[in-house]
């Protein structure tokens, strides 16, 4: 059984216990710290999405039409979906000659509340360009476009431009995906299981891509860029994601995805982190986070004070009373870090 890693407090009682996993990983393919199964094969889900925009980036459609950093951030996004990103979302797709019934992610709510009550109130329903994945899609797109593929049912498991991003999932995490479950996520495309440390092995050669093609190493670099110089674009409002990156970004990338699972790359140091919480819940993953940058020294004490409101959030009722609260549990203090082959 996977550790207790968070406890929800009301008043002087826990509540609610989350238990799950955790690895760190160097791109030698050592283990600095693991917690709980990290064999287990889970869903990446949206935490992937780094990788999943290498061959976007690789495929030449970046300079082929006339897209930038904001666009390269956007195809690794989980957005909130806020004007902002709609309105470039439908620009790039004028840029392709499409419109939104091409993108085959189907239309979603926004994730930001605000934006989502905003929308209705106007009296509009949402379109695919809402749908957090819809920049995802894009890059998949313009590949598909640029490269002459055929657009129609680009999702699909079979088609060139899923199997494109699987194989550079399969080169960075050392895995065959032949050998592993997968299934759709909630976007429409293949979602592939993975064991938790092969997938924060992905993330530490993404952070120190020295041993892969130069291709692919060019391409990491131009991504980690467009992540650093807009973070606002991979998430928005009221996100994790954005907060942290804008206060430590380049040295601390990450990205979450959906069932409680959360990745980052350390470049400066070579590290790979992946996070999953047994029960989904994120906001319990948003702590685990917290607790592990703490624990390997990327967080300090402002910084922590300043992302507060994620890794260790207050509990309130309906009327606004801080009523209890959520942190990392007693586990993380008899951690220390380790060096162990994990390949």
């Amino acid at each position: 059984m996977n550790p207790i890693l968070v406890n929800r407090w009301r008043g002087a009682t826990i509540e609610s216990r989350h238990r799950g996993s955790v690895a760190v990983v160097n791109a030698a393919g050592r283990a600095v710290l693991t917690l709980g199964d990290v064999q287990q094969p889970i869903y990446p889900r949206s935490s992937i999405k780094y990788l999943q925009a290498l061959n976007f980036v690789k495929s030449g459609a970046v300079e082929h039409y006339g897209l930038d950093g904001r666009h390269i951030a956007l195809a690794c996004a989980s957005h909130n979906g806020e004007p902002v990103h709609v309105d470039l979302i439908n620009e790039w797709l004028d840029v392709l000659g499409l419109d939104k019934g091409h993108l085959e992610c189907g239309a979603e709510m926004p994730m930001h509340q605000a934006t989502a009550y905003n929308l209705m109130g106007e009296g509009l329903a949402p379109t695919r360009a809402h749908h957090n994945c819809s920049g995802k899609h894009l890059g998949m797109l313009s590949t598909c476009s640029h490269a002459a593929l055929e657009v129609q049912g680009y999702r699909l498991h079979q088609h060139p431009a899923q199997q494109r991003w699987i194989e550079d999932l399969e080169r960075l995490c050392s895995v065959r995906s032949l050998q592993l479950p997968w299934g759709y996520d909630g976007c429409g495309i293949p979602t592939v299981a993975l064991p938790l440390q092969r997938l924060a092995y992905g993330m530490a050669r993404f952070a120190d891509p020295q041993d892969l093609p130069g291709e692919d190493r060019d391409a990491i670099e131009t991504i980690k860029n467009a992540l650093t110089e807009h973070a606002y674009w991979v998430a928005g409002k009221d996100r994790l994601c954005t907060a942290l990156m804008k206060r430590l970004a380049p040295r601390v990338l990450v990205k979450i995805g959906a069932e409680g699972v959360y990745t980052a790359c350390l470049p400066e140091r070579g590290l790979g982190i992946a996070i999953k919480i047994d029960d989904g819940s994120m906001p319990c993953v948003n702590v685990v986070l917290g607790a592990v940058l703490t624990v390997l020294g990327e967080l300090d004490e402002p910084d922590a004070d300043a992302l507060a409101e994620y890794i260790t959030p207050v509990v309130r009722n309906s009327r606004g009373e801080d009523v209890g609260k959520v942190e990392p549990s007693s586990e993380w203090r008899s951690i220390s870090l380790q060096q162990e082959s994990l390949l």
